[in-house]
């Protein structure tokens, strides 16, 4: 009697997307670095070209068809988004270029306006360079304080501490959900609700866990979210900021121009109300649009259902790992349900260099990431100058993890029979 396997999520969507279906120097391409930048649906791909070849003209204010159709269709897809994070409305939507600029926009508008010498800002780590370079900037102009959130003994974020720095002077707290080098998942929820005790508003950076998993701003309750498009199968150049509606009222804009205006005189200028005061000149509105079809996908397919294949995808990658002796991975390991940890593993061999790693795996048609991964402080911390990371996605198999460690023993065997 024959058994025939159920198809994996993975093995249910390759077909959806067209650049995995290639070779790299011969080899079948293996994507596994979805972390800096996934890959893009064909029904995203679809919807880019839609409006370009059918409705390309400007948003707002046009008397046209091709106007009304771009407009319906760009603030749709805000209307998308708010749904798929659990906004409270709308207006809480800002579009940005990406989840940095999201950072800058919080920085220098509610930052500036805000921060007083000597009043703290509470970063982790772990932090992307995008949530520790805005915040050293306005510290230098207002005179405020950053002070970081250590790691345990098994490379978490230590909640104990986080504990210890908090004080009436706390005035923000800025950290990221799911480290983009550790991997580790963080309790963002009990953070928030630790940091208003002390009524400190708070960011969460969700670029590599909105991908990923479910997220619903009103059960963690922050003041702020920022994600970017390119990681959850959107375009570059389009991402967002959720801000609760009292507090970006409160904002001042940050880019002057057209589009986030009322009434502009010589003298003086009015601004519009949420959430075109943030969003000032011509939007990037086939990106906009892109990304509604990127949530789309992803809500068809299902958050819940995404988190739970990569959950198996997680255990079965760390699991292939541990037969690779002297591996070093970084961050604490998925519990025994596979949760807590991320689909990604970032780790070093030593003696072999993680950028000719990668090199050698590009050759087998494996893509990976090598380099410091915008964590500096944290490479630092690690004493590594830098690591290889394998990332993975929803449209990635059990196959190419296997492929993949195959590959990566040859190239650590090749590498110390050169030495």
């Amino acid at each position: 009697m024959t058994i025939i396997q159920e198809k994996t999520l993975g093995d249910q969507v390759r077909k959806d997307f067209p650049i995995l279906h290639q070779e790299i120097h011969g080899k079948p391409l293996i994507y596994f670095d979805s972390a800096a930048s996934s890959q893009k649906p064909q029904q995203v791909l679809d919807a880019i070209t839609n409006y370009y070849q059918q409705d390309n003209a400007n948003v707002h204010r046009g008397a046209h068809s091709l106007s009304n159709r771009a407009t319906d269709a760009y603030e749709g897809a805000r209307d998308k988004i708010a749904k798929f994070i659990h906004a409270n409305c709308r207006e809480e939507i800002v579009y940005t270029r990406n989840a940095s600029e999201a950072i800058n926009l919080v920085a220098y508008t509610w930052g500036l306006t805000n921060l007083k010498p000597h009043d703290e800002i509470i970063l982790s780590v772990m932090e992307h360079h995008s949530n520790i370079v805005p915040w050293q900037i306005i510290a230098q102009r207002t005179g405020a304080v950053i002070k970081y959130i250590q790691l345990t003994e098994q490379e978490s974020l230590d909640l104990e501490h986080y504990k210890s720095l908090l004080s009436e002077k706390t005035k923000l707290v800025s950290v990221v959900h799911v480290s983009n080098t550790l991997g580790v998942v963080n309790p963002v929820a009990d953070i928030v609700k630790l940091a208003q005790q002390y009524d400190a508003k708070v960011l969460i950076d969700a670029c590599q866990s909105l991908p990923h998993m479910p997220i619903d701003v009103q059960q963690i309750d922050c003041d702020w979210l920022v994600a970017s498009g390119h990681k959850m199968c959107a375009p570059t150049g389009i991402g967002f900021l959720y801000g609760k509606k009292a507090i970006l009222e409160a904002m001042p804009p940050f880019l002057g121009g057209g589009e986030m205006i009322d009434e502009v005189y010589l003298d003086h200028s009015t601004y519009g109300e949420l959430p075109h005061k943030f969003e000032a000149g011509t939007p990037a509105i086939g990106e906009a649009i892109a990304l509604g079809a990127a949530i789309d996908y992803l809500t068809n397919i299902g958050m819940d259902k995404i988190h739970d294949y990569e959950v198996e995808l997680t255990t079965y990658l760390f699991k292939k790992l541990a037969t690779i002796p002297n591996l070093r991975i970084y961050g604490a390991p998925p519990d025994l349900n596979g949760e807590g940890r991320a689909a990604l593993a970032a780790f070093n061999i030593p003696g072999i260099h993680a950028s000719d790693l990668a090199t050698m795996l590009d050759h087998e048609g494996i893509a990976i990431r090598s380099g410091h991964h915008c964590t500096q402080p944290l490479h630092r911390l690690l004493e590594a100058s830098g690591s290889a990371r394998a990332s993975l996605y929803f449209y990635n198999t059990r196959d190419e993890i296997d492929r993949f460690i195959v590959a990566l023993k040859e190239t650590i065997d090749f590498f110390f029979s050169m030495m």
